[in-house]
């Protein structure tokens, strides 16, 4: 596939947009069957990485159709900034005080049990039930499902997803020696073009067997483009395990789950996508300057130096949107399944991430903190004659209200939880809980003394702040209307802090009823903290 294919596709899926609609109609008269739920979940994907949510540079014409056909949320926020716990909120509804998954060490455990999932639920109602991809939530939770799904850690007697992938590679396209200029990767094990924003660049240069080194490395250091086939990228092989699934469910009612690794890290793009997205002509982030003397994460970004070269930024968000391109184009791959078997009139679609990427701003990459960037994800969602097309919610949701949403629209009575079904506001029938929602990171201040811990969110106004009163972290308050891109923290500056002081108070009591509500343990700490 060149850019001329590409483009032409993308074309061809716009003008079938309307024949696909009034096909819908006359399909949904002639069945009774219980809905049907395809659940597809990214890594690491952004909410303002569709063209579907105003980005002019990156086209999605998959994604753009579920936002056309269905409803898109404008201000969905992850539980929770980082992989294990904030897939294990998507999955319980529960917050970490309830699940107690703090950390993604947390995907080795093969003991406790923190659901049951809305798969778990669905199973136990005659749902044939299957989860393809990177798994990364508490094992025990996978009990329910018809195939042994992969597990991303080696655990004892459980398919790791990585050699899984592997022996695909190899399988479809041979692996061949490096040329000068390569490095190794581990995660494909293929050779890649690095570019210079990639941490080991400069050792690439020199060749020879440096290049061939299979050395262990961070994975957000890894950026470039991978000699590998767009056919059998880590996207386009979790869509290829979908799409025999859906043939052998369709009887259904089925529950069928496509979670998709990109555009996690490493970043490493696959042609023509990588072709498509020049860096010259990416786009800097408008908070792109590092994070100021008043942001709770200014040690964090000082620690980030590498990447506030403004021509390493633009490399590094080439890459991204290249994967981002790739996985648009499996998700409609999914999708035309979908509606070639007939199913997508009796089907919940739902599209999500478990966080975002900072991608440059505030001097920042990678995730685990509260700016927009890292917490805010794509939330779509179609249901033909249920949920109106073309629908937008912009009110501030969670993942951690899919479970009650999911269960609802399916009918299936729901255990009480701590997030919200969205139903009400997708149907403009009244509010889905509460005018904020809460985000948490890892409420152990021992090990983490100098960030915060919560995040309220409403409309208008985002509080961050830390959990207990021993923390280091400085809280912030920001006005999201005034300032989109956080610049600005009212907490800071003596004049600001008075004058605001009554807005944070406000925020944090928020706060404070919803940890009643899940009976947190850090309840106490932080009714004790004053604000800073």
């Amino acid at each position: 596939m060149n850019r001329r294919h590409f483009i032409a596709s993308v074309t061809a899926t716009l003008a079938s947009a309307s024949e696909w609609s009034s096909g819908l109609n006359a399909a949904a008269s002639t069945t009774s069957r219980r809905p049907n739920l395809l659940f597809i979940i990214a890594d690491q994907f952004r909410g303002d990485c569709m063209s579907c949510a105003g980005n002019s540079m990156l086209p999605t014409p998959n994604l753009d159709r579920l936002a056309r056909e269905g409803v898109r949320f404008t201000d969905s926020n992850c539980s929770y900034p980082v992989c294990v716990p904030s897939r294990t909120e998507i999955l319980t509804g529960s917050s970490s005080a309830t699940t107690h998954v703090y950390g993604n060490d947390a995907a080795k455990d093969m003991v406790s049990d923190p659901g049951p999932s809305f798969d778990n639920l669905l199973h136990e109602q005659g749902y044939m039930s299957r989860y393809y991809g990177k798994w990364h939530a508490p094992y025990n939770m996978t009990r329910t499902y018809d195939n042994k799904v992969a597990s991303i850690p080696i655990l004892p007697g459980i398919p790791n997803e990585h050699k899984e992938f592997l022996a695909y590679l190899k399988e479809h396209t041979p692996p061949r020696p490096a040329v000068k200029g390569e490095l190794f990767d581990n995660d494909y094990a293929r050779f890649y073009r690095p570019y210079p924003v990639d941490t080991q660049y400069a050792e690439a240069q020199q060749g020879g067997e440096l290049a061939e080194r299979r050395i262990k490395r961070s994975q957000q250091g890894v950026v470039g483009v991978v000699d590998v086939p767009a056919e059998y990228s880590l996207a386009a092989y979790t869509a290829s395990q979908t799409l025999p699934a859906l043939g052998e469910m369709k009887e259904g009612p089925f529950s069928l789950t496509c979670s998709i690794g990109p555009p996690h890290p490493p970043f490493l793009a696959v042609e023509p996508y990588a072709d498509m997205f020049p860096a010259a002509n990416m786009p800097l982030p408008k908070n792109l300057a590092p994070a100021d003397r008043w942001s709770p994460y200014r040690l964090r970004a000082e620690s980030m130096a590498h990447y506030h070269n403004a021509d390493y930024v633009r490399q590094f968000t080439s890459a991204y949107y290249a994967m981002v391109a790739d996985v648009d184009h499996e998700v409609g791959r999914v999708l035309d399944r979908l509606d070639e078997l007939n199913l997508a009139h009796n089907t919940l679609v739902i599209f999500t991430a478990d966080h975002g990427e900072m991608l440059g701003s505030h001097g920042m990459v990678s995730k685990m903190v509260f700016y927009q960037e890292s917490v805010r994800v794509p939330l779509l969602m179609r249901m033909p004659g249920v949920i109106a097309p073309g629908s937008v919610v912009k009110q501030p949701v969670s993942g951690r209200d899919l479970f009650a949403t999911i269960l609802d629209y399916l009918a299936v009575k729901a255990p009480k939880r701590d997030g919200y079904s969205l139903r009400p506001l997708i149907e403009g029938s009244g509010p889905s809980g509460p005018d904020y929602r809460v985000s948490e990171w890892a409420t152990d201040p021992a090990a983490h003394p100098n960030v915060p811990n919560y995040m309220v969110r409403t409309a208008d106004w985002k509080l961050m702040m830390a959990e207990s009163p021993e923390s280091h972290a400085t809280d912030a308050l920001y006005d999201m209307k005034n300032d989109p891109f956080e610049m600005h923290n009212l907490l800071g500056p003596a004049d600001d802090r008075s004058k605001y002081a009554g807005r944070a108070d406000e925020m944090k009591e928020r706060l404070i009823t919803w940890l009643e509500q899940v009976h947190s343990p850090f309840l106490t700490s932080v009714k004790a903290r004053k604000l800073v």
